[in-house]
């Protein structure tokens, strides 16, 4: 189990998918500090430490981002597409939860180096089942570099 507190950036633009992870989050007591954004240019922005995310104390780099691909403002293909071409974002784990579960939005989410592509499932207790498992591996067993 990690020491410190882990930052975890949520891209999410459904209030109740954003509830249920924190939710998740919030069991077991994992260390982590849950930022939520509804949508890509509020991601770009926090990531890219633009417009009111410009204060580094307040917008810290997050050791992982979860990622709905159907955002409003930019998609989300294209905010894992801006991560992984910056140099100082790309070495981030970012996993794609997606209602969809569609072979061209698999591909196109691997294809710009999606650590991992998670399809979200229907019911609450399958969902929070998923989340126990996702939070275990990403913020228990993982490790990060420094």
């Amino acid at each position: 189990m990690p020491e410190q507190t882990l930052s975890v950036l949520l891209i999410e633009d459904d209030p109740a998918h954003a509830e249920i992870t924190r939710r998740g989050l919030e069991a077991k007591h994992l260390p982590t500090r849950l930022t939520h954004v509804e949508d890509g240019q509020a991601a770009l922005d926090y990531l890219f430490r633009q417009g009111r995310f410009s204060d580094p104390e307040s917008s810290p780099r997050p050791d992982l981002i979860l990622l709905d691909l159907r955002l409003p403002k930019v998609a989300g293909l294209e905010v894992l597409r801006r991560i992984k071409a910056d140099t100082q974002l790309r070495r981030i784990p970012v996993v794609v939860l997606s209602t969809s579960a569609a072979p061209p939005d698999v591909l196109g989410a691997y294809s710009n180096q999606a650590s991992s592509y998670l399809v979200k499932p229907t019911d609450y207790e399958t969902f929070a089942q998923l989340f126990d498992s996702l939070k275990h591996y990403w913020l228990a067993w993982n490790r990060y570099p420094d």
